[in-house]
C-alpha cells in the first residue's frame, strides 16, 4: 500500500480523494467497512475493501461515539480537464467520422467510435475513469439527418441550402444532449444534463457563422457559446467553464488552419489543436464563476 488518494462509495454517491491514512481511519470507525466499494489510480475498477490486499488488516478499531476525522461532505476537487490522444489512433477515427457523414448508412457507429474513443481519454478531476454509455442506434437518425445534410448543401436550390445551414444547429443540439446524458464514471452513469435551449443554441450558431465575415470575430463569438453551454450543464455539485480567451482561440485555429495546408503533419497538428481545447474546459465550485 502507499500513500495515494483513494475514492469509496457511500449512499450511492462517490466520494473522496482521502488520503489513505484518512481511509484507514474511516475503516476504523466503521464508516468504510469490507464491502464499501473503493477505487484508486492504478485500479482497473471499483472493487470491495476486503478484496484489496493489506487494507483491512492491522487497523485498530475506535471508540464508539468518536467524532469522524473526514467530512464526506468535502467538495470533489477543481481543475481543468485533460485529454491524452494517440496521433494515428486520433487521426485514424477522425477520418471515418468524416467518410461516415459521406456514406450516411454508418454514420451512427463512425461517430460513437470516434466519441467513445476521445471521452474514455479524457481526465476528470474527481471523476475516475470517464466513460461513455452511447451506442449508435441511440439517436441514429440524428446522425443520418447529419449524413444526409451533406448532400443536401450541395444542392442549388436556396430553401435546401438553407435548411442545410441551419439544421445541422439543432441536430448538434441534440446530439450535446445525448453524450452528457451517456457519460459515465467507473462505469456508472453521472448525473449530468445539458439544459440549453435549442433555439437559443441555434441562435449562436447562426451568429458564429454571420460573425465569419469579421474575418476574426468568430473566435470571441465561439469563446462565449462555449461559456454558454458550460453554463446550462446541470447535474454536479461543481462547474464547468471554458477558461480560453477570444485572441488564444483565434491564433491557434489560425495556426492549425495554416500549418494543416501542407497536410504531412495534420495528425499531429489535430491532436495539438484537440488537447488544448480540452484542456480549456475546467471544473470549478459552483458559485464562485463572477456572474
Amino acid at each position: 500500500m502507499s500513500n495515494r488518494s483513494w475514492y469509496y462509495a457511500a449512499q450511492g454517491q462517490q466520494q473522496g480523494p482521502i488520503s489513505e491514512d484518512e481511509l484507514r481511519d474511516l475503516i476504523a470507525r466503521g464508516v468504510v467497512t469490507a464491502e464499501t466499494l473503493l477505487w484508486s489510480d492504478g485500479m482497473a475498477g471499483w472493487e470491495k475493501a476486503g478484496q484489496i490486499p493489506g487494507l483491512m488488516s492491522g487497523v485498530p478499531s475506535l471508540a464508539p461515539g468518536a467524532p469522524p476525522a473526514f467530512n464526506t461532505g468535502t467538495a470533489a476537487p477543481a481543475g481543468a480537464l485533460a485529454v491524452k490522444l494517440d496521433t494515428w489512433g486520433f487521426f485514424g477515427r477522425t477520418v471515418l467520422y468524416i467518410f461516415g457523414q459521406f456514406l450516411v448508412v454508418v454514420t451512427p457507429w463512425t461517430a460513437v467510435y470516434l466519441y467513445r474513443y476521445v471521452i474514455e481519454r479524457m481526465q476528470v478531476p474527481g471523476r475516475p475513469n470517464l466513460g461513455f454509455s452511447g451506442q449508435p442506434l441511440d439517436i441514429w437518425y440524428v446522425f443520418i439527418a447529419m449524413g444526409v445534410l451533406t448532400y443536401v448543401g450541395f444542392s442549388d436550390s436556396v430553401i435546401l441550402s438553407l435548411i442545410s445551414t441551419i439544421a445541422p444547429a439543432f441536430l448538434g443540439w441534440m446530439v450535446l444532449r445525448w453524450v452528457f446524458a451517456k457519460l459515465t464514471s467507473n462505469g456508472e452513469p453521472m448525473p449530468l444534463r445539458f439544459e440549453g435551449n435549442p433555439l437559443a443554441y441555434v441562435g449562436w450558431y447562426v451568429f458564429l457563422l454571420v460573425s465569419c465575415i469579421s474575418i476574426i470575430g468568430w473566435a470571441w463569438v465561439l469563446t462565449a457559446w462555449m461559456r454558454w453551454i458550460c453554463r446550462n450543464v446541470q447535474g454536479s455539485r461543481r462547474e464547468l467553464v471554458f477558461t480560453a480567451s477570444g485572441l488564444e482561440m483565434l491564433w491557434r485555429t489560425l495556426a492549425f488552419s495554416i500549418a494543416s495546408m501542407f497536410i504531412i503533419p495534420i495528425p499531429w497538428l489535430l491532436r495539438w489543436y484537440s488537447a488544448w481545447y480540452v484542456s480549456q474546459f475546467a471544473l470549478v465550485p459552483r458559485g464562485s464563476q463572477p456572474m
